[in-house]
C-alpha cells in the first residue's frame, strides 16, 4: 500500500491489463483462427493454411465442429481483448483519516455503470476481513465489512498472493483504519 502523509493511504489496483491475460488472448485468437481455417479448408476443398493438410478431415462432422470451435474461440478472444483494452477491474482504494472518508473506485465494462465509485465514511467500517480458501485454486480476498451493507472486496479476484502477504496487508490496513480483523 502506498502511504502519502500519515492520514492518507492509497492502493492502486491492477485490472485485467496484465501480461498473462495478453498471452492468453494471443494464444486463444491464434488457436481459434487455426481451427476455423482448417474447418473452412475441409469445406471448400482448398488449403487455406499452407503445408497443413485438410484431406484427413471430413467437413461433416469434424470440419463443422472445428469451424464452431474456431468461431467460439474468436468470440472469447475478442471478449478477452476488450477487457484488456478497457482495463476492467482497475482502480484504487483511498482512505483519508483526516476527512474520515474512504473511496473505492473501479473501472467496469462500458455502459451506464462503467465507473464504479463507492464512497464511505470511516466510522461505518466495522472490520477488515480476510477470506482464505485453500484447495486446487486457492484464493485470498481482502474485504471491508461495512455496517448495514454487504462486504466490499478490496483486492482483485484471482490475485495470487501468499497468505503471509495478505495477512500483512490486512493488518496494515486494520492498523491504519483502527478497526479489527476478521477471518483468520
Amino acid at each position: 500500500m502506498n502511504c502519502h502523509p500519515n492520514w492518507i493511504q492509497i492502493e492502486l489496483i491492477k485490472g485485467s491489463r496484465t501480461f498473462t491475460n495478453s498471452c492468453w488472448a494471443c494464444l486463444l485468437v491464434c488457436g481459434a483462427t487455426g481451427f476455423l481455417l482448417v474447418g473452412l479448408s475441409s469445406c471448400i476443398g482448398e488449403e487455406l493454411i499452407p503445408k497443413l493438410s485438410y484431406k484427413q478431415i471430413a467437413f461433416i462432422p469434424q470440419g463443422l465442429v472445428m469451424c464452431f470451435y474456431g468461431i467460439a474461440g474468436l468470440f472469447l478472444g475478442l471478449y478477452l481483448w476488450c477487457t484488456i483494452l478497457w482495463n476492467v477491474g482497475s482502480g484504487y482504494n483511498y482512505f483519508d483519516r483526516r476527512e474520515g472518508s474512504s473511496s473505492i473506485f473501479r473501472w467496469g465494462f462500458p455502459g451506464k455503470n462503467r465507473r464504479i465509485h463507492i464512497q464511505l465514511l470511516l466510522r461505518d467500517i466495522e472490520a477488515i476481513g480476510l477470506r482464505n480458501q485453500e484447495g486446487f485454486f486457492p484464493s485470498r480476498i481482502l474485504y471491508l465489512k461495512v455496517r448495514g451493507q454487504r462486504s466490499i472486496p478490496l483486492t482483485r479476484i484471482g490475485e495470487n498472493s501468499t497468505s503471509d502477504y495478505m495477512e500483512e496487508k490486512a493488518a496494515e490496513l486494520a492498523r491504519f483504519l483502527r478497526v479489527s480483523i476478521e477471518g483468520f
